[in-house]
């Protein structure tokens, strides 16, 4: 018996040094992926208002965020399906390293935006690198892993993720949260934030190790000389994913896909939110801001607002680190839910253990925002319970790295792993573009609207196909 086949064998048990080294290039490409998009959530309340010229709270702050947010989701839809294609025509190991250098290059690029619309194109183009890379990394951590282990190393692979938050997070604190770094960057005629956008061109070294390290799995290969010698069996073609075999499969990893990451850009990364508002509170009693009511004239109004700022800005280093603080605890708890999901759904199946995170996700971000931070819980309180809220927020996305690779055969799987995944952007960007334009409320609301999404996720898994215990379809 083989050690792919081998049921008695733990799942990391017979793992060659091939295969964790796929393992940890295709974890270290996510976290760089990762980092490159969260770069932005970090410093978001820094860059955009410096772009703009105002302050972090006026409005059009918040509506320049969202769009860039949406900018983001279209330009990772674009990017992952039609790199998920490519991964299918011309091998994982080389798509991986174009993905890579495209979300290292842009980000770099980012540093010198000099206006709104020049960050909003920029975030575009690095989501094109971003989208791709999960679709291609996804496909090549479930092919070249035996069936006992897939689901496991699924989990790690995708829960990398949050070494890339936590960098993001770690990175802006250290530029902005710092006084004495943040005065001797500023000192050089940098802003702080531009300093961590161009630090993404770091991954793009990561690239030379796959080149050396990496070839293409033998499935992949198969699916190659299949195709060679019957046309039908031709890889990458987007319209077998709506043939009878793959319709079901492909809108319910769409509609998954697609709840995931609203509530994730809508809701999870506002768990950051927690600890900064209660900073934010105390630095107005600290500098004793009274807010005068909605009965105030316009002058004591206006005269509140310029007290707030300036006592906001006299504290905005203690202000940014809670808010990082937050994030930190958030990604933590995170990361742990990605990291657990394979082995939950070992036991509960793949369906059960998406049903399971989806539900316990929508008690989370009522009693968070609905009741904790409205009856202003203790910061204590808060902390203890942003990585629960963190856990069941965000630990559903392993879900799509161990699920898509999946439901598809081989000479499909890049195509439908990335189809599914950064299909599901295309929603998420309409809902931002709709609280950019549209509906501008506080984050805080917004998550509230949007958590019934949780629910129905829990009901549109169970119209997909079971895969726990299968082998990959060839």
């Amino acid at each position: 018996m083989s050690e792919s086949t081998n049921t008695s064998l733990k799942w990391n048990q017979g793992i060659s040094r091939y295969q964790w080294t796929v393992l940890l290039i295709a974890s270290l490409g996510w976290v760089f992926d990762v980092f490159e998009g969260q770069i932005f959530v970090a410093s978001m309340r820094d860059a955009m208002p410096d772009l703009l010229g105002v302050d972090a709270d006026n409005a059009s702050v918040g509506s320049w965020n969202n769009i860039a947010f949406g900018f983001f989701l279209l330009g990772g839809a674009f990017g992952g399906v039609f790199f998920g294609v490519v991964s299918d025509r011309i091998g994982r190991s080389k798509t991986m390293v174009l993905t890579i250098l495209f979300y290292s290059l842009f980000t770099c690029a980012s540093a010198f935006a000099q206006a709104p619309w020049q960050m909003v194109v920029l975030r575009f183009l690095v989501a094109m690198g971003v989208g791709g890379e999960w679709a291609v990394a996804a496909a090549m951590v479930a092919e070249v892993m035996p069936t006992r282990s897939r689901s496991v190393m699924g989990s790690i692979f995708h829960s990398s993720s949050v070494f890339g938050t936590l960098l993001a997070a770690a990175t802006v604190a250290m530029l902005i949260g710092n006084e004495a770094v943040n005065a001797r960057i500023a000192s050089a005629g940098w802003d702080p934030w531009r300093i961590g956008f161009a630090i993404g061109v770091l991954p793009a070294l990561l690239t030379l190790w796959i080149r050396w390290k990496l070839h293409e799995p033998e499935s992949w290969t198969r699916a190659q000389q299949r195709a060679a010698e019957d046309p039908s069996q031709k890889p990458g073609r987007l319209g077998d994913l709506f043939s009878s075999e793959n319709l079901r499969s492909t809108i319910v990893g769409v509609t998954l896909a697609t709840i995931g990451l609203v509530t994730f850009w809508g809701i999870h990364i506002y768990g950051k939110n927690a600890l900064l508002r209660r900073a934010q509170q105390d630095a107005l009693k600290v500098e004793e801001v009274v807010n005068p009511g909605a009965d105030a004239t316009s002058a004591e109004s206006e005269k509140f607002q310029l007290e707030k700022a300036e006592a906001l800005k006299k504290h905005a280093g203690e202000i940014k680190r809670n808010e990082m603080l937050s994030m930190t605890l958030n990604t933590i708890g995170g990361g742990l839910g990605l990291l657990f999901f394979g082995a939950i759904s070992n036991r509960l199946g793949r369906r059960g253990a998406f049903i399971l995170y989806h539900v316990v996700a929508f008690g989370a971000v009522i009693l968070l925002f609905g009741w904790m931070l409205p009856n202003d819980s203790s910061p204590l309180l808060l902390a203890c319970f942003l990585p629960v809220f963190g856990f069941f927020t965000l630990g559903m996305h392993a879900g799509y790295a161990v699920y898509f690779p999946e439901l598809y055969p081989t000479r499909l799987r890049g195509t439908g792993a990335g189809f599914c995944f950064n299909m599901g952007r295309l929603g998420t960007a309409v809902a931002f573009f709709v609280f950019g334009f549209w509906i501008l409320i506080s984050p805080e609301s917004q998550a509230l609207w949007l958590s019934p999404l949780y629910l129905v996720g829990a009901v549109v898994v169970t119209f997909g196909r079971e895969t726990r215990g299968e082998e990959l379809l060839e």
